[in-house]
């Protein structure tokens, strides 16, 4: 396994819709391990393919159970081609940051709940009911596969000082 640079803006990639994955051998497998090292790296909670230069739609999410306990269970989610098939109506806004635009963080609206489908990383169907932080941060990471920032999505920008500090999304 190996770190990966996480590209910044304005790389053009970061604005591209990514391709699909079709081939699950063992560059892709690579490319997974590669990701979660990465992001255990970095202080993100998300990272998705494009983020590492890699037009892929893949994401990995890695969110603790319980943020004041080191010891608490990590629940890591792994999704190729996700799609969001349910969203709903209630909505809620939230802080935003991201990996690949530091010194940043924004308000954005997301759905409060929502239902994705997509493949894991040996290319079999899973499927995933997530509320609250967790449906936020899979909205997040799905919007980079489609070239969409947070930035794009955020009602106001903050600066880090002008805001408590938190994990990026």
């Amino acid at each position: 396994m190996a770190l990966r640079e996480v590209v910044k803006l304005p790389v053009p990639i970061l604005r591209m819709k990514a391709h699909k994955v079709a081939d699950f051998g063992k560059e892709f497998q690579v490319l997974v391990d590669d990701m979660i090292d990465t992001l255990h790296d970095e202080p993100g909670v998300g990272l998705a393919a494009p983020q590492v230069n890699v037009s892929q739609r893949l994401i990995v999410v890695e969110y603790s159970v319980d943020e004041t306990d080191e010891k608490a269970p990590v629940k890591r989610y792994v999704f190729v081609n996700p799609e969001i098939t349910f969203m709903s109506e209630e909505t809620v806004m939230g802080m935003e940051g991201c990996l690949s635009v530091p010194n940043l963080f924004g308000e954005v609206e997301r759905a409060q709940e929502i239902t994705v489908e997509g493949l894991n990383r040996h290319g079999r169907k899973q499927k995933v009911h997530v509320k609250g932080w967790m449906a936020r941060i899979f909205q997040h990471e799905i919007d980079h596969l489609d070239g969409v920032l947070f930035v794009d999505r955020a009602i106001k920008l903050y600066q880090p000082d002008e805001i408590e500090e938190g994990n990026a999304v």
